[in-house]
């Protein structure tokens, strides 16, 4: 069971929506017109349309079954003094300026939103701290190899304090 929060289970919800209503009507319906010109072992149009159909039937399938393994956690914690599933987390290191995450479920993490997922080592280090704590753990340092590979070699510690815990938006301080 993948935990999500509510908005992100509407993201889900509407990109299966869009796929289903919108993107397969569409590739269909230009199938469909390309089929109608005649030969289709060589109607480049056609293939690609039903390859695409392929790969949209195979995103609504993984959509669906992955709404059905969601848990939508929907209720604030009882003490919202300490960060859990959901929160807003302002940090400060010696080496950043301060940094604010949302502790989120895998299926809507995205770092250019800052949300983390729970199972982020440092979202593992957050849960049940509050403001003020000191948290700290280990980064690999990663050295780039040929073909995009890389390795661990050496390790740092990076500390963190806690400045601002909030669950209804980004905190504000």
């Amino acid at each position: 069971m993948n935990y999500i929060t509510p908005e992100g289970h509407i993201l889900v919800k509407k990109k299966l929506s869009l796929l289903w209503k919108k993107e397969r009507p569409y590739v269909t319906q230009k199938v469909k017109e390309a089929a109608a010109m005649g030969d289709r072992s060589e109607n480049a149009e056609y293939i690609y349309g039903k390859k695409q159909l392929r790969e949209i039937d195979k995103k609504i399938r993984f959509l669906s079954k992955k709404l059905d393994s969601l848990q939508v956690i929907d209720k604030l914690p009882k003490d919202q003094t300490k960060i859990y599933f959901g929160a807003w987390v302002t940090l400060s290191s010696p080496t950043q300026s301060r940094q604010t995450f949302r502790i989120v479920g895998p299926d809507e993490t995205e770092l250019n939103r800052s949300y983390i997922s729970l199972a982020a080592p440092l979202a593992r280090a957050l849960i049940g701290k509050q403001s003020g704590d000191n948290v700290s753990i280990i980064k690999p340092e990663e050295k780039p190899q040929k073909k995009g590979k890389t390795t661990t070699e050496n390790q740092r510690e990076i500390n963190y304090k806690i400045i601002c815990i909030n669950y209804g938006g980004a905190p504000t301080e």
